[in-house]
Order: C-alpha cells, then structure tokens, then sequence
C-alpha cells in the first residue's frame, strides 16, 4: 500500500489562506500592514529565484513589501548602514538578507546586525537561543518550523515516538532535532540526531518512527532503511541533471518511488518541504506585526 503524501504545496496554500485572514484585520483594526524587505545581493540566479518567490508570495497576502538590490562588490559596510535603516523603520516587521553573501562580506556579522525583533528568517543567535529554550516568543528558523508544521498537519503523533535527523546542519538539522525533543504539540519526541559519518546510519534510521532527512545526498537513505509505517520527511533538494527543456531535475535525500512502498507518511521533492519554508517566512512576519502593534 502506497504511502500518504504530505504536500508541502496544499499546505502552504492553506497557511497563506489563513495569513491572508489575519492580515485583513489587522488592517482593519489597527491600520497596520505587515512590512518585509528582501535584500539581494548581486544576481545569484538561484538566490534571484528564492527572493522573486518570496516577493510574489508577500504581496499575495497583501504585504508592504520592498526588494532592495544592491550590487555584488557592496562594501560589509554599506550592507550594515543598509540593515541599521530597516532596523529603525517601523514600517517594516521583517528584514531578510538572501543568503549566500559574496566572500568579502562577513555573513554571521550581517546576520547579527539585524533586530532580533526583525529576523523573520530566525537566524540570530538570540532567537536561535530562544529556540534552544524553548521559548516561542522569538521566531523560530522558517524551515524546521515548516517541517514541525507538517508533521503536526499530517496526524502523526509525535509524543514517545522515535524521531531521527539526518543530518547536522545550523539551519536544519540541530534545530529540529531541539525542537522535536521539546515539550508541546508537534514535539515531546525521543530524538537521535544522526549524519554521513554515523557509523550503521541504517540501523538508526530504521528505528524512526518519524525520519527527517536532511543530509544534502541524493538518495542517500534507501528503502529497506525505512520503518514500515514510519513519517519521513525528506528536506533534500538535490539537482542531479536537466531536462530536454532545460528545466533542473531535482531529487531528494530519500529513494521516493520504492520508500513510498514501506513508509505510512512521506513529503515528495519538490513539493514538499520548500513550499512551507516561504509560508513560515510570511508566518513568522506577521507574528513581528502584531508584536508591533501590541508595543504600540
């Protein structure tokens, strides 16, 4: 029996359809709008894709919203000048700086000189040590945030289960192996965090009752490493060729087709993750608005 996808897509479409409600409000209540600057630096093809998506998806829901395109030799401190104007603009609720930078720009220094009240990517380390906390009152990194969501949308009961990362990064796999094993819906979960270099990495996947890979290996966690039954949630976005029309063909971390045999639940690539990591943005933006509206 064929496994449950869990679509990132119709997700997503339900997330800005609820966004899209409250943002009505709170125009109507308060005379506020919820403001978010993309700031792109050069023309970086995928980078360009990211924010354009970004962009169309803040002004949908209605948005203030402003790209700011500086060129690629932008000196570190007139990228800082730059984010110190956002920063004490109270129009604006979210500043995002398009990763990744050019080299001579130093991006944990860009990362820290943006209002933690401002972050909607939840980068800086006062929201990511908010996070570590377990207090929600910061924002929390769009894409574990949107991989949390997911799981709890999809029914899959996480309280006592056996969730397994795959995968150590800063922007995924630490922080939803924190935010798995924490207290509260979508959580209170056993975590093993896991990666390239564990040793019988199918001896630990294999216990998963939810397995969430994120290790940037194409194919990399095979079917027969799969608990029958289990959640997998596949963060990969892997190119591996282009099409005859010239479209990039994109693979996940998990052999979808055969693991979609043995898994009970499993997110497609694409489809999948990437379209929740936009909505927690906007989530996470609107959250700064009416944080603004509750200090005014």
């Amino acid at each position: 029996m064929s496994a449950e996808i869990i679509s990132g897509t119709e997700m997503r479409a339900a997330i800005l359809d609820e966004l899209r409600v409250e943002v009505t409000k709170m125009k109507e209540q308060h005379g506020v709008v919820p403001g978010l600057v993309t700031i792109l630096v050069g023309a970086n093809p995928a980078s360009l894709s990211y924010v354009t998506l970004k962009v169309k998806t803040a002004l949908g829901l209605g948005f203030h919203e402003i790209q700011d395109d500086q060129p690629e030799d932008i000196t570190e401190e007139a990228l800082l000048q730059l984010i110190d104007k956002y920063n004490n603009d109270n129009s604006i609720h979210g500043i995002l700086v398009q990763l990744p930078l050019p080299k001579h720009i130093n991006e944990e220094k860009i990362i820290n000189a943006i209002d933690p009240g401002k972050d909607v990517d939840g980068f800086h380390p006062v929201n990511l040590g908010r996070m570590v906390l377990g207090d929600r009152d910061g924002f929390l990194p769009c894409t574990p945030y949107g991989i949390q969501e997911m799981i709890i949308r999809s029914g899959t009961e996480t309280s006592g289960a056996e969730t397994v990362v795959v995968g150590r990064s800063n922007i995924v796999g630490k922080p939803i192996s924190i935010m798995m094993g924490q207290k509260g819906e979508g959580a209170n979960s056993t975590v093993t965090m896991v990666h390239t270099r564990t040793q019988d990495l199918e001896a630990h996947c294999k216990r998963a009752d939810i397995l969430i890979v994120a290790a940037g290996v194409p194919g990399l966690v095979k079917p027969e490493w799969i608990k029958a039954g289990a959640t997998v949630i596949d963060v990969g976005v892997n190119r591996i060729g282009m099409s005859d029309s010239g479209k990039a063909i994109l693979s996940g971390d998990v052999a979808f087709d055969e693991a979609k045999q043995i898994a009970g639940k499993i997110t497609p690539v694409p489809g999948g993750v990437g379209p929740m990591t936009i909505a927690m943005l906007m989530k996470n933006t609107v959250k700064s608005a009416k944080k603004h509206i509750e200090k005014a």
